[in-house]
């Protein structure tokens, strides 16, 4: 087949066989421990190596090198096992995606392409889970009021800052540049990566002073008319943490600079360290407190001191521990001031959209963050303030990290060399898969945050400085915010897609909307609750009616860039597994209430959060294999071939 010809494409299901071949080769299958029973594997970035659709020109991939074969060839084919390191270079280097060249791609690099897929896939459901034991220990040693507001808010404004800065532009804007000058310039990008984070040091250093300087005056802006000692402690905390921003900013750019030679793993898996320092600290806090009640007014300086410390410190070893693998990659730094000419003017034009972008979206934030304060201040000690929040945002926010996130990852680089290359159709097809594959766990993870929300909150919350109610509160946010995870994710994925053509104006145009109605429905909501302890309720539904706005914009513009999105099989696709999502809630929730009722405290919520979600598991499976949902039943078969079934 010659390179002008377009090669056809397998569907799912031979695709997934395709990566049931590649992994039975690896021996040791890493994605058992501690996952999900549906099987990680069928989201994490190795199976979009193989299922990314192939495209015109070089050939790329582990699918490159299966389909290549005709099935005799391809069932011997067996790649070596590697040292688990991810590939060195960053596509295999065909000329053409003739036969010849395609047999050419090497079996070795695609097998560490796939082994830094699951590399990448623990990492990211680690960090996860470390880091919701350390929200858990968290809300045990500092409760759900007024203390953990304090911290809450101190420990976000780093990393808000650092997003309303240059976080967003970093992200969207300098992956596209760097693959784009890693594959154009003659010495790979090395000249534009050393100046790229030779601005970025001189931008953060200065941007985390300024802010050392103005902590009163931030804590101000996001804490609002606090208490004298409320407000003291607050910007103590904020200085003690303010040094994250420097820290952030160097560590997701050392992390786009891997991920744009597809080494995913390291910023994967180093938030897991930092997440380990903090739990220490937290731990450390508990043994020093002991059984007394820790609040704002009886907190020493010494352990704010430890709580702030221990919190930076987790944040610096973070990107310190990045170092040792830029090195492995064959990344130098050396700084460079010659910036005049080097290509980052079309950066900083790009970038002042998604700047915007992240401007609009902490207008949000920070009006969410002033009512939860103004809430915890109303209702002292009934947990329906910022904290609680927060802690509902980040039980809602693991399904999108670990699966929308990691997928979007893996895609976005190679979507934005099909953008590069004019291959319109690829970029159309890859969205596609990227909504179907996410919306797989997306779709029946909301319903059951939405099914067994108290139960959840309960047995993670309901303890320590905390109580049942504070967590039940929790768990009403929770069910509210449920839906919105669906349109969520989607229009993650479609932002992606017009990132990969390095348009960030259209997504600016549409968040300014989307922000507008959050901001709008929010203050209705506010205005409409604000004598009762519901407020942060109601702003959670803000949230997930401002999702579905926002994700019909998007799939209609981005419908429009790119002459479809295959619609209606991505729609069919959502409307199956929304329906095997409500038959399973409509039987789990039930069940999950019936026994919570007979069993009381964390034992009780445990056990029925476990029984309800057997009987919601076994049942979506059981509806989507009646309806015939391609994705679920192609993911069951691999799973069972790979069990022995």
């Amino acid at each position: 087949m010659g390179s002008n010809e377009r090669r056809p494409l397998p569907d799912d299901e031979t695709y997934l066989s395709a990566l049931e071949d590649i992994d039975a080769v690896e021996g040791v299958d890493a994605t058992r421990f501690n996952l999900p029973a549906i099987g990680w594997g069928a989201f994490h970035p190795s199976v979009l190596e193989a299922l990314i659709p192939p495209r015109r020109g070089p050939v790329q991939g582990p699918a490159a090198a299966v389909f290549a074969t005709e099935p005799a060839t391809r069932e011997a084919w067996a790649p070596p096992r590697g040292d688990g390191a991810p590939a060195a270079s960053l596509w295999l280097p065909a000329a053409d995606d003739t036969p010849a060249a395609v047999a050419t791609a090497s079996p070795p690099v695609a097998a560490s392409l796939s082994r830094a897929g699951r590399i990448m896939a623990l990492g990211t459901t680690a960090s996860r889970v470390t880091g919701m034991i350390r929200s858990l220990l968290l809300a045990s040693a500092l409760g759900l009021s007024t203390l953990g507001d304090c911290f809450n808010t101190a420990n976000n404004i780093p990393g808000t800052i650092y997003l309303l800065i240059v976080g967003g532009a970093v992200s969207s804007v300098f992956v596209p540049q760097l693959v784009r000058a890693m594959r154009d310039d003659a010495d790979g990008g090395r000249q534009f990566t050393d100046r790229l984070l030779t601005i970025a040091l001189v931008v953060l250093g200065v941007l985390t002073a300024a802010c050392m300087l103005l902590a009163p005056q931030i804590a101000d802006v996001t804490a609002g008319a606090a208490p004298a000692a409320d407000h003291a402690l607050t910007v103590t905390l904020i200085r003690y943490c303010l040094p994250q921003i420097l820290c952030y900013g160097v560590w997701v750019i050392l992390g786009q600079i891997l991920n744009a030679r597809e080494r995913y793993g390291p910023m994967m898996w180093t938030p897991v360290l930092a997440n380990l320092v903090m739990i220490a600290t937290l731990a450390a806090l508990m043994a020093l407190v002991g059984h007394a009640r820790l609040t704002e007014q009886n907190i020493t300086p010494g352990e704010v001191a430890l709580l702030g410390l221990g919190t930076t410190l987790g944040i610096v070893l973070q990107t310190v521990t990045m170092v040792p693998y830029l090195r492995r990659a064959g990344v130098g730094f050396r700084p460079r001031f010659d910036w005049r000419g080097a290509g980052l003017r079309k950066s900083a034009t790009l970038a002042k959209w998604t700047m915007g972008i992240v401007l609009l979206g902490q207008i949000g934030s920070l009006v969410a963050t002033r009512i939860g304060d103004t809430m915890d201040e109303r209702f002292r000690g009934q947990g329906v303030g910022y904290t609680a929040y927060m802690n509902a945002q980040n039980i809602w926010q693991l399904p999108f990290a670990v699966i929308t996130v990691s997928v979007i990852t893996a895609l976005l680089p190679r979507m934005s060399r099909y953008a590069q290359t004019g291959d319109r159709a690829a970029v159309r097809t890859s969205v596609s898969y990227g909504l179907r594959v996410a919306a797989v766990a997306i779709v029946p993870c909301a319903f059951a945050l939405l099914a067994f929300g108290p139960q959840i909150a309960a047995v993670l919350f309901g303890h320590g400085q905390s109580d049942a109610a504070m967590a039940r509160n929790t768990g009403f946010m929770l069910m509210a915010l449920a839906p919105g995870l669906i349109p969520f994710s989607a229009q993650f994925v479609m932002m992606r897609g017009f990132y990969a053509y390095e348009d960030t104006r259209t997504p600016f145009v549409i968040t300014a909307w989307v922000t507008a109605a959050n901001v709008a429905i929010g203050l209705l909501a506010y205005a409409t609750l604000k004598t009762t302890p519901w407020v942060m309720v109601g702003l959670c539904v803000a949230s997930t009616l401002t999702y579905t706005i926002g994700a019909i914009m998007t799939g209609r513009e981005l419908r429009r860039r790119l002459r479809g999105v295959e619609g209606r099989r991505v729609a069919r696709t959502h409307i199956k597994l929304g329906a095997a999502s409500v038959a399973a809630a409509l039987i789990g929730a039930p069940v999950a209430a019936a026994v919570s009722a007979q069993l009381a405290g964390t034992v009780g919520n445990a056990t029925a959060l476990l029984g309800g979600g057997v009987v919601f598991g076994v049942l979506f499976l059981v509806v989507s294999r009646k309806l015939r949902i391609e994705e679920v039943t192609s993911l069951a078969r691999v799973i069972r071939t790979r069990l022995g079934y």
